[in-house]
């Protein structure tokens, strides 16, 4: 696949809309092109009229290495475009790129008969629906290796944040404004209760660094005028290890001012890395912890998280074409393994 080959088919991508839940035309689409490079695709089914695709060389129905990502994105559409030194539109880098660059090294693997495989996922934006069904799925080649493509400027993860997400609701008791001895506040409740959970000292990994969290979105109350019998805050902590004694110390913290619920744990873990290839702490969650039984994980791909998500977003061609070759690279070293 030439390079301009490459770049035609990022475009081709990122202009077939495929935000979360509206995946089955890039399924369609790379279902054909798999096939058309000469590998056995199949659909597996995530939800209705979602699915996953699967793939292998029909030479080697159980390869030893895969090659992983997310075909869904995030809102708004963006199509696409270029200028001499990057591609621009919705998923450029976060995975329509990394898609693109994916099948450029695979070309190469399969003329030299590498037992190769992809798994193109939905729903990485949202619940990770496509990766947890496929973790299930009788089709899995149990292969040793998954390699798993996100924006990582091209470096290698060392390890991936995990993501606990906690929900803290408070009640209490309406009552007019004017007359607050006659309510109960949950919204006063609440802020105390956020006001300890901020005072607690968060886990410290050496090797990665430390745990964040982020108070995302608060809501609550019925007018300005009206005492609040309701109030909630949504919070989520990027972990750096075991979330369950940060758990219970934020149960504690909170006491009886109002209802925890973790409602999200995806756990940290420790990711293979590549002699030669600089490394980072991603501080992002992917699919990885929900593919558990699809090999041992790489994290690997070119294109920025910091412009991911955002209406610039793209990818640097140069960046592009090396990935190819990194993942060209690193398929040859794990299969010589």
């Amino acid at each position: 696949m030439t390079p301009e080959q490459t770049f035609h088919l990022t475009r081709q991508l990122i202009d077939i809309e495929s935000i979360t839940g509206n995946e089955a035309a890039i399924g369609e689409f790379l279902f054909a092109e798999l096939a058309r490079l000469g590998f056995s695709p199949t659909r597996m089914t995530a939800a209705e009229n979602r699915f996953n695709i699967y793939a292998a060389d029909p030479n080697f129905p159980a390869p030893q290495v895969i090659f992983s990502t997310h075909i869904d994105t995030v809102p708004p559409f963006i199509t696409s475009s270029e200028d001499e030194s990057h591609i621009y539109g919705r998923g450029a880098c976060d995975t329509k790129g990394i898609i693109a660059a994916m099948l450029n090294a695979a070309v190469r693997l399969r003329a030299e008969n590498a037992a190769i495989g992809f798994l193109f996922v939905v729903g990485e934006e949202r619940d990770s629906l496509g990766a947890r069904v496929a973790n299930e799925s009788p089709l899995n080649p149990k292969a040793k290796y998954l390699i798993n493509g996100e924006p990582t400027e091209n470096m290698v993860a060392i390890a991936s944040k995990g993501s606990l997400r906690v929900e803290i609701t408070a009640t209490g008791k309406m009552a007019h404004s004017a007359y607050p001895h006659l309510g109960e506040s949950a919204i006063e409740k609440l802020l105390e209760a956020l006001n300890r959970v901020r005072a607690l000292e968060l886990p410290v990994n050496p090797e990665v660094g430390p745990t964040t969290m982020n108070i995302g979105i608060i809501e609550g109350g019925r007018a300005p005028n009206v005492i609040p019998d309701f109030a909630k805050a949504q919070l989520l902590y990027r972990m750096v290890g075991p979330a369950e004694e940060l758990k219970s110390k934020i149960v504690d913290a909170v006491g009886n001012l109002a209802k925890v619920e973790a409602v999200l744990d995806i756990p940290f873990i420790k990711l293979r890395t590549f002699d030669n290839i600089p490394t980072f702490v991603a501080a992002y969650t992917t699919d990885i912890p929900a593919l558990s039984k699809w090999g041992e994980p790489i994290l690997f791909g070119p294109g920025s998280i910091h412009v991911a998500h955002t209406t610039g977003e793209f990818i640097d061609k140069k960046q592009l074409l090396e990935a190819a070759d990194s993942y060209y690279a690193m398929a040859k070293k794990l299969l010589s393994t």
